[in-house]
């Protein structure tokens, strides 16, 4: 009897570990409108510079809350990119409102995502973004679920982010820990971390431990995240993601103007 009082007990301070940040997210109210959808701010954040501010090849891996009460447990993330010379960015994503989940069309790269404001992951730029265009339209071809999507625990769009990130070598980013989706694996058990230097394992995206370079450790309990990042001095917490104070994947690093020059502060990539 008193073992399983201690199971009770266990099972109940576990569900209450995984739900106290979604919870908190909710009291505190609000990152996105409550009105419907339809009318919810879709315009752009102005977090990638324009075709005529960056000539050369852009790829940017994007990621804001998901509508409504989802986003109190997770995000939606996407990928943009922009070739060397090109006047328009491209969005690659996936959305669970079509039979072919997949899109990838001109658009906006950074809009809001239905009031929630999109947040920066990672940015590729000059040859080496170049090199992950060129390989994109093949490996989004091989997608293996373009006509699934199941919001939890996958496939969704953060399981087609983080897809397309594993064929890609260049491309190593460690989404965010609250991407739920992400863990999903279909079939398999074990694959290497979208970080790149790291290795999972997941039971279909319900439960699965994670330890990379860029990632750190992470504990999958029903889809919900918690562990800990010692390269980017931060903790990961359910619903509410990581709290660190470095970004591990690459970013730009702002480059002073020459003298005389227009303004535009010339980039590259890390």
């Amino acid at each position: 009897m008193r073992r399983i009082r201690h199971c009770f007990i266990g099972v109940a301070l576990t569900f209450a570990m995984l739900l106290a940040g979604p919870l908190l997210l909710a009291a505190c109210a609000g990152f996105q409108d409550s009105g419907s959808w339809r009318t919810a701010d879709r315009t752009s954040a102005g977090l990638a510079p324009t075709p005529e501010q960056e000539q050369g090849a852009v790829v940017q891996v994007y990621g804001a809350r998901a509508y409504n009460w989802r986003g109190y447990f997770s995000l939606h993330t996407w990928i943009s990119t922009k070739e060397a010379g090109a006047n328009n960015y491209y969005v690659h994503q996936v959305t669970g409102w079509r039979h072919y989940v997949i899109q990838s069309r001109p658009d906006d790269p950074d809009r809001n995502w239905y009031g929630a404001k999109p947040e920066l992951i990672a940015d590729f730029r000059g040859q080496q973004a170049q090199r992950i265009i060129g390989q994109l339209g093949a490996v989004i071809n091989d997608y293996p679920y373009p006509t699934t999507y199941e919001a939890w625990p996958g496939p969704n769009s953060n399981t087609f982010v983080a897809w397309v990130i594993r064929q890609i070598p260049e491309m190593d980013v460690a989404l965010p820990s609250n991407a739920i989706g992400k863990d999903y694996l279909g079939n398999g058990l074990i694959s290497e971390v979208p970080g790149g230097a790291g290795y999972q394992l997941s039971l279909g995206g319900y439960f699965g431990v994670l330890a990379g370079v860029r990632e750190g450790l992470e504990l999958n309990i029903l889809g919900l995240s918690l562990g800990i990042n010692p390269l980017a001095l931060g903790i990961k917490l359910p619903g509410i993601g990581e709290l660190a104070l470095r970004n591990t994947n690459p970013m730009p690093e702002p480059v002073a103007p020459k003298t005389g020059g227009a303004g535009t502060v010339s980039q590259k990539t890390l």
